[in-house]
């Protein structure tokens, strides 16, 4: 087996792979995403697409960028996630585009609610979380002002469990990038 060859295609999702993957490690300790981090990402990204394909890719780059914000934006500004989180999707979508960035979503999501749930049971929390969700589930239809349901949330967020979000990001993409095939 050709190891260089391994190495080189498609090194541009082993790099975003790479970074998760600090990302994760750093949010786990942490409970945040510096912006060191996903500002380097982000601005590496846009130049790299810039670089490989022109303005072309400086659009690519650009609408991946605006896809990965998208994901997560709506519940950072009710509360519900870090700006870390947010600006990691971010740049995702700046090395690989929107197509690929929304699936990794897809896949996040899908990584965090199985982490959640399981973090909920281990800790058991069950009755308390279920409540809390029934709770932030009326309060999202009936607060209209996301002003107010951020206010909320920061008031109910030391009661939670936190989620490190940075790890179903990573696990989710990182996965969603193997099934494919970006990572052979």
């Amino acid at each position: 087996m050709d190891w260089q060859a391994l190495l080189i295609e498609n090194w541009h999702v082993k790099f975003v792979a790479v970074v998760l993957i600090v990302a994760a490690w750093i949010d786990g300790k942490e409970l945040r995403v510096p912006n060191w981090l996903t500002y380097s990402m982000v601005l590496s990204g846009l130049v790299y697409n810039t670089v490989v394909g022109g303005w072309g890719g400086l659009g690519f780059a650009l609408l991946g960028m605006v896809v990965g914000l998208l994901t997560l934006l709506p519940l950072y500004s009710v509360g519900g996630m870090g700006a870390g989180d947010v600006k990691l999707m971010a740049g995702i979508g700046a090395w690989l585009g929107s197509y690929i960035t929304f699936y990794a979503f897809v896949a996040t999501v899908v990584v965090g609610a199985v982490m959640a749930v399981l973090m909920v049971i281990y800790k058991r929390g069950v009755q308390k979380h279920y409540a809390q969700f029934l709770m932030i589930l009326n309060e999202w239809m009936t607060v209209r002002n996301p002003a107010e349901l951020s206010k909320i949330a920061k008031e109910r967020k030391p009661t939670m469990f936190l989620l490190p979000y940075g790890i179903p990001i990573c696990i989710g993409s990182i996965g969603y990038f193997c099934y494919a095939g970006l990572l052979y």
